[in-house]
């Protein structure tokens, strides 16, 4: 596999990972290639891994077997006969013997890998038959993923290509757990963590919010190690919390806390009737979630019901309010993607924003194109909000139609950076644009009943068409020749159908 100084070559890391998506194509759904092809790809990880500091430990120990495998030479622990490379020898019930190596190594590695190989149902053989996971195995076999040849970022890059792939092919099933990363990318400039700070997702799906928060600090010159620790997220999909936790274990991120379970109803970060609260909180949630734990928030333990009980049919306003419960005092700040409804939704909702905007923490509207989000043709909003907004902003909320900021794509349209850049840039500015974007004063949102709907306060530009005499005349004349021509043909048809006699008008 091409590359520099043995390093798989990321391109080529990504054509193997799908090619292994293509072994199963047939008896395996396209929605179910994540289940399969996400474990066996970390299985194989941990065991290179582990042989590689086998290799470490001899090297240093003067060739020491009994040293090198001492638990404290490796990162994680892979019990007896549980290899890649054991489950590689079988040639039957080869489900049973893979099923058998991913259970044990969990249960060697209780704090960090517990159940992080999901429940694929490995021995399943109308669907996996011991021929088709042998060349599967093979196939992954041909990959090496030790440190050496695939560095913990390039596999992770590659993962999230793997990850956005399954989404492109599943579509509608697959916006559960795949956020667009130039979405992602904005809310993340917009809440700019630093080092150090505390990062939360409540709806994390794989983990992509939590990763490109890590790669901001990065990017800004920033010690990601300083975040190790402080990353944190609740996703209910047990297959989905997997991922995220894989995710982040293939970025090289060593230290963070990825709960599956249900927020809304049994939030994992709490102390005594206090949620935990967090520098910069970010979601995707699932838009007007049905059946969300209306019962369980009418007496919500954690007065996350502070601004009003939300409708059975629609948790839009269950996650808002959590979220704000999660914000750090002072420097929380948080960026939600949600459904266009939630701007003047009335009745129950209407109570909600008129509450949760009496507060003054409401920062910014921010609307976007649609055909943006896997799974829906709907165009969605991102709110942001902040603990204690700037001076400048305070008893105002900035309002901005980027609905035009895409690029159209033939089944998914796209935000390109150019696109993100813009829309960034009229964040950071705070200011009116015409067409794009108004601040607006609480005074004149209350004058509106508080409704958010975007376009009750900034009005699209209307081009208007600018013509010459000439050009006038000329479009006159081809209108009456048209018309003229249309005459014609009426009258000819007339005649061919007897209504008037020929040569008679």
């Amino acid at each position: 596999m091409g590359g520099v100084n043995g390093q798989t070559d990321l391109s080529a890391l990504e054509g193997h990972l799908w090619e292994s998506a293509n072994i199963l194509r047939g008896p395996v759904d396209a929605a179910d290639f994540k289940t399969y092809i996400f474990p066996l790809l970390f299985f194989k990880r941990v065991s290179d891994v582990y042989d590689e500091e086998i290799a470490e430990a001899l090297e240093l120990s003067g060739g020491d077997q009994q040293f090198a495998l001492f638990p404290e030479n490796h990162r994680f622990q892979i019990p007896a006969g549980c290899h890649w490379e054991d489950v590689r020898a079988k040639t039957a019930n080869v489900g049973q013997a893979l099923q058998r190596a991913m259970r044990e190594i969990e249960k060697a590695n209780p704090r960090t890998l517990y159940g992080i190989f999901g429940d694929a149902q490995w021995t399943n053989k109308e669907r996996l038959s011991d021929r088709l996971l042998c060349d599967l195995i093979e196939h992954f076999s041909k990959l090496p993923l030790d440190n050496k040849s695939a560095e913990a970022d390039i596999l992770g890059q590659a993962y999230e290509y793997l990850i956005k792939k399954f989404a492109d092919a599943t579509n509608k099933k697959a916006g559960e757990f795949y956020t667009p990363r130039a979405v992602v990318r904005l809310m993340v400039q917009i809440l700019d963590p630093n080092e150090g700070e505390t990062i939360y997702d409540p709806a994390c799906g794989t983990g992509g919010m939590l990763l490109e928060a890590l790669h901001h600090v990065r990017e800004s010159g920033g010690n990601v190690r300083t975040l190790w620790g402080k990353l944190f997220g609740q996703e209910k999909n047990l297959t989905t919390s997997a991922i995220a936790r894989m995710n982040l274990f293939l970025h090289g991120v060593e230290d963070f806390e990825i709960v599956r379970g249900d927020t809304l109803r049994q939030p994992a970060f709490y102390s005594g009737d206090s949620l935990s609260t967090f520098d910069s909180v970010i979601a995707n949630p699932p838009f007007s979630l049905q059946k969300w734990g209306r019962e369980v928030w009418e007496k919500d333990p954690f007065g996350r019901n502070f601004a009003g009980l939300p409708p059975a049919k629609t948790g839009d306003y269950a996650w808002v309010q959590h979220m704000i419960m999660s914000m750090a005092s002072g420097s929380g700040r948080m960026a939600v993607v949600l459904p266009h409804g939630v701007l003047f939704r009335m009745a129950a909702e209407g109570k909600i924003r008129r509450k949760i905007l009496g507060m003054d923490i409401l920062d910014a509207v921010i609307g976007l194109g649609p055909n943006l989000f896997y799974g829906t043709g709907l165009a969605a909003c991102i709110l942001v909000l902040r603990e204690r907004k700037p001076k400048a902003h305070r008893r105002k909320v900035l309002i901005v139609d980027a609905s035009k900021e895409f690029k159209k794509g033939r089944n998914q349209n796209e935000l390109l950076p150019e696109h993100v850049a813009r829309i960034y840039g009229w964040y950071t500015a705070y200011a009116d644009v015409e067409g794009v974007a108004k601040v607006v004063s609480l005074d004149e949102i209350a004058e509106n009943d508080y409704n958010l709907n975007i376009p009750r306060y900034v009005e699209p530009v209307v081009e208007e068409e600018s013509i010459t005499v000439e050009e006038a005349v000329a479009n006159l004349k081809q209108s009456l020749e048209a018309a003229y021509a249309a005459e014609d043909r009426l009258k000819t048809l007339m005649q061919e159908h007897g209504l008037v006699e020929k040569g008679r008008a």
